[in-house]
């Protein structure tokens, strides 16, 4: 199979509006005639359904919660990128672009960046004349902050909610479609078959969740915006519920899957505090703005803090380690994630880790600084400019209550700490997947009228993704690529008609899942669904986590084969198929991570080198960074699947061009 990413030719700054200006069209008359499938209701999911439903389209949404409000998209907390130059900073459409590709370990494909980067700015008022309530300066301004691997301020944010607003904005232009009965919005179903009819895709399968019934739809074109695998390492800041079965399913209908390799560890998540805990919880990027991130320098002090002899306040100045402002003088505390998150594991490798868990794990970020800083500019913005100390720490706590204080007071219920006294305990966490299902430049996967936006697909954050940024790609996809691409596609459908869901490749769909199901209930197996799910995520993390090797890698492969078999045999799924069931939910959602897990593990180990969130550690120089092989690695990897053995899955590569960025040592120091 030859990958086609159909590549625009041109200028990187001319290829989008050349490209969409040459596109085919479908009259406002014909589109009546046509139905499209979303399955998510995200923001890549929200904003391409009530985008295609505006432009007269028939619409099927589904998702499977009880609302597209309660989608991941609202624990993106920090903000969203966009290239408008609000600071006067020096900020540009192309050094967004180029912020993205050297985030991304020059692993991203260059033409969706650049045009990622190039509709990033209309996002932002496409949001605000929807009402989202990004925070303003005193003059009325939209507001920017930093994030992590930028020298300028591009993100914007609302307090620490965005993704919560932006996702509100999305939803209500939704149900707007709704009401309007342009959207048929199917809650609590969930997809477990894609229908391909003459090669096309042309219609899912859905489980009515409440039901437990099989329900078919067809479609001319399908939209899989499902989010990120990250809970293939049971163990993540991702909603329980999140999975990727819908991706999977397209998967072995035909859709490669490239770069599963690629996972991202956020630095700043709450750490594990016991081998019972089902999820972790994220502490937001936009945290480090205003925190410091350290450790003790000595290891008896780690030692007594962790036996709670020692307190944090009690380590002198000169005692601490500030290792990201000492490492990478240039961005200190905002390198990007992997960078940051490869640190804090280094430090609790050598012993300094601050959290008495099992593994010891977790370092300081801490506001005091913050707290000094922002209350003498306060106080000295209301005139007063002598205040006292105990003027200064009130005034500073204030201020950073208004920047973040719904996140302090997250943190304060779920640790019983308060990070405006004490500082917070943070360690890395799986949080953000950058590989998905392989896409060309319109979006669509190797499956003929099956489209995939947002984290589901591989497309715009190669081997690390700059905070901020998934809100961006979500949005893009979904208001402002997807609506020409698809129409596309879609133009030589206007005289298909209605596609018939007794068709036998429905009925054969149908019947694929009921026997699926049943499988499950009729096994007479003595483990649950989490017990698995658990042995998985612990093969995943320490072996297939943030430092990987090759003899780890080799055993993962055999290992979660093993796994598969004994799940099959053992797994016991009480209840029925007619009814709420949810450990059969999640059995039919493990059986797929199961197989992924072996799949990222086969991708890893192919992959010798490292760069961005893969790490071999092989593969480092000698002050412990990334070390890429530009040579023979500068290539998307896409698995083709080749039937229930995984590792019998065929690689496919497309190799990267960058025509208009200068490939270097990526360089935060």
């Amino acid at each position: 199979m030859k990958l086609d990413s159909k590549i625009p030719e041109g200028h990187i700054s001319q290829k989008w509006t050349d490209y969409k200006d040459h596109l085919k069209l479908v009259a406002p008359n014909n589109r009546p005639k046509i139905d499209i499938i979303v399955v998510g209701t995200g923001l890549a999911g929200a904003s391409a359904a009530a985008s295609f439903a505006e432009m007269g389209y028939n619409v099927k949404a589904f998702c499977y919660q009880d609302s597209p409000r309660r989608a991941h998209s609202i624990a993106a907390q920090g903000g969203i990128n966009a290239a408008k130059n609000y600071q006067n900073d020096g900020d540009s459409t192309f050094r967004l672009f180029y912020d993205t590709i050297k985030g991304g370990d020059y692993r991203a494909r260059e033409a969706n960046v650049h045009r990622l980067a190039e509709v990033s700015g209309n996002i932002i008022d496409q949001c605000v004349a929807q009402g989202v309530p990004f925070a303003r300066d005193y003059g009325g301004m939209l507001d920017n902050r930093s994030f992590g691997g930028t020298q300028v301020q591009r993100t914007f944010y609302a307090a620490g909610q965005t993704g919560q607003q932006l996702l509100l904005g999305a939803y209500s232009s939704l149900s707007r479609q709704i009401g309007l009965g342009k959207i048929d919005m199917y809650n609590r179903h969930e997809m477990l078959e894609l229908v391909k009819v003459d090669g096309k895709a042309r219609g899912i399968i859905a489980r009515n969740l409440i039901t437990g019934e099989l329900e078919r739809h067809s479609a001319h074109a399908v939209i899989i915006a499902t989010g990120g695998y990250g809970n293939v390492y049971f163990l993540s800041t991702n909603a329980m519920g999140s999975n990727v079965t819908a991706g999977w399913k397209i998967h072995k209908q035909g859709a490669l899957f490239a770069n599963p390799c690629y996972v991202q560890i956020h630095p700043t998540c709450i750490p594990v505090h016991g081998t019972n805990q089902s999820k972790l919880t994220l502490m937001s990027e936009s945290l480090r703005n205003s925190g410091r991130i350290w450790v003790p320098k000595k290891k008896e002090d780690s030692e007594a803090i962790r036996a709670g002899k020692l307190k944090p306040v009690q380590i002198a100045e000169e005692d601490r380690d500030y290792y990201l402002e000492r490492k990478y003088p240039a961005f200190g505390n905002l390198v990007p994630r992997d960078v940051a998150s490869r640190a804090g594991k280094e430090v609790c490798d050598e012993g300094r880790g601050i959290e008495a868990n099992d593994t010891n794990e977790g370092v300081y970020l801490d506001f005091a600084t913050e707290i000094q800083s922002k209350g003498k500019q306060t106080a000295f913005a209301k005139g007063n400019h002598n205040p006292s100390q105990e003027e200064i720490l009130t005034l500073g706590k204030k201020w950073l209550e208004e920047k973040y204080g719904n996140l302090f007071t997250m943190y304060q219920k779920i640790t019983d700490e308060n990070p405006y006294e004490t500082p917070m305990k943070i360690y890395p966490a799986v949080h953000y997947t950058m590989g998905g299902v392989w896409v060309d430049y319109n979006l669509q996967s190797t499956i003929p009228g099956c489209f995939v936006a947002g984290e589901a697909n591989f497309s715009d954050h190669g081997a690390n993704r700059l905070g901020a940024s998934a809100l961006m790609q979500g949005l893009a996809d979904g208001y402002f690529v997807l609506p020409y691409t698809v129409s596309n596609y879609l133009a030589d459908d206007i005289r298909t008609g209605k596609i018939s869901t007794d068709l036998p490749e429905f009925v054969a769909a149908e019947n694929n899942v009921k026997e699926q199901i049943n499988k499950f209930l009729s096994n007479n197996g003595t483990k649950t669904v989490d017990h698995f799910h658990k042995l998985l995520g612990h093969i995943m993390w320490n072996k297939v986590g943030m430092g990987r090797n090759e003899k780890g890698l080799t055993e993962a492969i055999s290992e979660i084969a093993a796994l598969k078999e004994e799940f099959y045999k053992e797994v016991y799924v009480p209840g029925s198929s007619d009814e709420l069931n949810p450990e059969l939910e999640k059995a039919l959602r493990v059986a797929d991570f199961i197989e992924l897990g072996q799949l990222m593990a086969m991708d890893a180990l192919q992959r010798k080198e490292s760069c961005g969130g893969h790490f071999r550690e092989e593969y480092q120089d000698s002050e412990g960074e990334t070390l890429r092989d530009d040579e023979n690695f500068s290539f998307v990897g896409a698995w083709e699947n080749k039937g229930y053995d995984v590792t019998k899955s065929e690689l496919h590569k497309e190799e990267l061009k960058y025509e208009f960025i200068k490939i270097a040592a990526r360089n935060y120091k």
